[in-house]
């Protein structure tokens, strides 16, 4: 099994790396590495989250079979075997135990080809505490295929014995002198993404892996390691593609849900965890990019749409959707900074450090159900007292009535599987209420932020109040669905009772 931190390093940074001082005293280990990755043509072993590699090591060769990994934040975690063989021309399936050939079951062996390769320097140090020890590596160097290259310039920390705490204090202490990013990728699934076998997608809510007989203290972990997952599986997409304005909204969903796991804390009669508050004030420095990407891919079109219909006829002014454009651009840039800060890098870490401790004893003996329920009733009755006489709601309580559905929707999220397909109705319902209450703080929020740039830019003031104007009518023409969908929600039978 190995059990491993991943962390990405500009090239830049690489010297400064060598001479941190928790390294400097350290004899480093030098080598040369060639990788060969090796698959189908369909890539059969990728779609099993299987990687086969030759790598050599000096002057021999070794064979090493990694089964699907498990990514939680910066840790990675998966089973392998390794085995010394005679060459690397081809993979000798022989030399592995029987475990890892039923991982191969079904595929062609004879069909398998090289697909891509690596080759790297790493540079090692051997760190030792008390029964731990640890092997820091940093890798320099490309991945290849037939007609592209990547460059690698990543660290690797891999425990060789003792407690994986010990891997985040490792981490936490280089992060203190040198800038690190969390990086979930092996260089495998770099690889594939670079031959075209697989892409980059934005990863939705993972559902948590929880079951009746748990621990309440293994599935709190559940829920928060299931945030922490679609957190990472989203980084990479964003911060090389961010135009792609979903890796970001999945982004701050997963800290949406992983501030909610945090204040269950409390409930386990455990303090709400200390990186909570950095998470908090992550989640309002990535709010502006958001909202700019929501005005314009979702609302802009909208104003659009009825300036150019029949009844109106009307344009808009090429300086104020130049305005947008730019100011859409600016704000996601800097939501980009947010991301390469060290900061953001620290805080993946507490969290992955946070979820290795244990539970608290009075945690374990309690009932998930029980748990489960008194957690449900009471963010229920605050939706409930928060939506009542919803026909009158002005938009700061109705934004508040939208807060309180989406805190009860990821919990009811987070419990669905304990209850199975009697959940489904009622989250259907409880998303639609959300969404629509969505709609109208997002329409909410577009003219405040027209009202923001229009004090900033003073000659584009009566354009950008027109927008205003036609976001402010076309909200109130839908004010009374959410009323509808709470009152039918409302007559819900409650899943979790």
């Amino acid at each position: 099994m190995e059990i491993e931190l991943k962390l990405a390093l500009q090239p830049r940074h690489r010297a400064q790396f060598r001479r941190h001082p928790l390294l400097n005293k350290i004899t480093p280990v030098q080598h040369s590495l060639l990788s060969i990755y090796f698959d189908t043509a369909k890539f059969d072993l990728m779609r099993r989250g299987i990687a086969l590699r030759l790598r050599r090591v000096n002057n021999r060769w070794v064979q090493t079979l990694k089964a699907e990994t498990q990514s939680v934040g910066a840790l990675t975690n998966r089973p392998e075997w390794e085995v010394t063989v005679t060459d690397g021309k081809h993979p000798d399936f022989s030399a592995l135990p029987p475990v890892a050939l039923d991982l191969l079951a079904g595929i062609k062996l004879k069909r398998i080809m090289p697909v891509f390769t690596t080759e790297f320097q790493r540079t090692t140090w051997q760190i030792e505490s008390e029964q731990t020890q640890a092997e820091v590596a940093l890798d320099s160097g490309k991945i290849h295929t037939d007609d592209a290259s990547s460059n690698i310039c990543e660290v690797e920390i891999e425990l060789k014995s003792g407690n994986p705490e010990f891997l985040f204090d490792v981490a936490i202490q280089l992060l203190e002198h040198v800038p690190l990013r969390v990086e979930p990728r092996s260089k495998a699934e770099r690889g594939y993404i670079l031959s075209g076998a697989a892409t980059l997608v934005p990863v939705k809510a993972i559902q948590p892996m929880i079951e009746k007989n748990q621990s309440v203290g293994d599935v709190w972990n559940a829920i928060l390691q299931a945030a922490l997952m679609q957190l990472s599986a989203n980084l990479p997409g964003f911060l090389e593609n961010a135009h792609d304005t979903e890796y970001l909204h999945q982004l701050r969903v997963a800290l949406r849900r992983l501030h909610t796991g945090a204040r269950l804390a409390k409930s386990l009669g455990r303090p709400i965890p200390d990186w909570d508050q950095p998470l908090r004030q992550l989640m309002q420095a990535l709010n502006p990019a958001r909202d700019w990407d929501v005005f314009q891919q979702e609302i802009l079109p909208e104003i659009l749409a009825i300036l150019e219909s029949p009844a109106v006829n009307s344009g808009i002014d090429d300086a104020v959707l130049v305005l947008l454009q730019d100011t859409t651009a600016i704000v996601r840039q800097q939501s980009l900074a947010v991301l390469h800060k060290p900061a953001f890098t620290r805080l993946v870490l507490d969290i992955g450090r946070d979820l290795l401790s244990a539970a608290p004893a009075e945690a374990r003996q309690q009932e998930v159900q029980t748990w489960a329920k008194a957690i449900l009733d009471k963010r229920w009755e605050k939706l409930c007292k928060s939506c009542h006489g919803f026909a009158k709601l002005n938009a700061s309580k109705r934004h508040k009535a939208r807060i309180a559905a989406k805190k009860l929707r990821y919990i009811a999220d987070a419990f669905a599987p304990i209850y199975g397909k009697r959940a489904h109705h009622f989250i259907a319902a409880l998303s639609s209420l959300q969404n629509e209450l969505g709609y109208t703080n997002d329409r909410v929020i577009g003219q405040q932020l027209l009202h923001q740039l229009s004090r900033k830019t003073a000659s584009l003031g009566f354009g950008l109040g027109r927008l205003s104007g036609i976001l402010e009518s076309s909200a109130a023409l839908r004010a009374h669905v959410p009323a509808d969908i709470w009152q039918r929600l409302a007559r819900s039978k409650l899943f979790w009772r």
